[in-house]
């Protein structure tokens, strides 16, 4: 196998490595492989997007989710580093509201799977980063959702080193989980 998978403290949540080969010309890597990818996770599902942002130091995108039609995401850094975080929002599950953190970059290679059912964001740490991330449905803005990025409830521990994040407008304005639309 060319993956090496490793659970979070959210068993849903995943992290997925790569195996790389590296000589004095650089590197390759299978970033994906539909087959590998479900032997190890379980998780059979088609992507139907893939999505490219690009965000400055101090940009904080999230925590963002999808009420209907929900998102599974498998995201990567291919420039810079982040701090990538799911919650999970699933009132039934017995880690409701619990969140889990991961450092990811260009060079550590790492992937997050984040399934449908949780909220997902980023911080970006290098002063520019490139993310990447496919998606298993696809992108309806009327069902999108956010969890605001500092909710007390959650207690998310953001390395900002005192900065003051880069939001969004929506990313400011978005809900407590205590009065947010949530999984069954």
């Amino acid at each position: 196998m060319n993956l090496i998978v490793t659970e979070t403290s959210l068993p849903d949540v995943l992290i997925l490595e790569p195996k790389v080969y590296g000589d004095n010309r650089g590197f390759f890597f299978e970033s994906f492989n539909a087959r590998e990818f479900e032997a190890l996770t379980g998780v059979s599902t088609p992507f139907v997007q893939d999505n490219h942002s690009m965000s400055r130091k101090g940009v904080l995108r999230g925590m963002h989710y999808q009420i209907q039609h929900a998102q599974g995401k498998l995201v990567r850094v291919i420039s810079g580093e982040v701090f990538d975080v799911a919650v999970d929002l699933r009132k039934s599950s017995s880690t409701f509201g619990k969140w889990v953190g991961v450092h990811m970059s260009a060079d550590n290679k790492r992937q997050l799977w984040v399934p449908p059912g949780f909220a997902h964001g980023f911080l970006v740490l290098s002063e520019t980063a490139e993310f990447l991330y496919k998606t298993t449905d696809y992108w309806y803005p009327e069902h999108e959702r956010s969890v605001v990025w500092n909710d007390p409830t959650i207690a998310i521990e953001w390395p900002l080193a005192g900065i003051e994040p880069t939001l969004a407008a929506k990313d400011a304005a978005a809900a407590a989980l205590a009065s947010a639309e949530v999984f069954v």
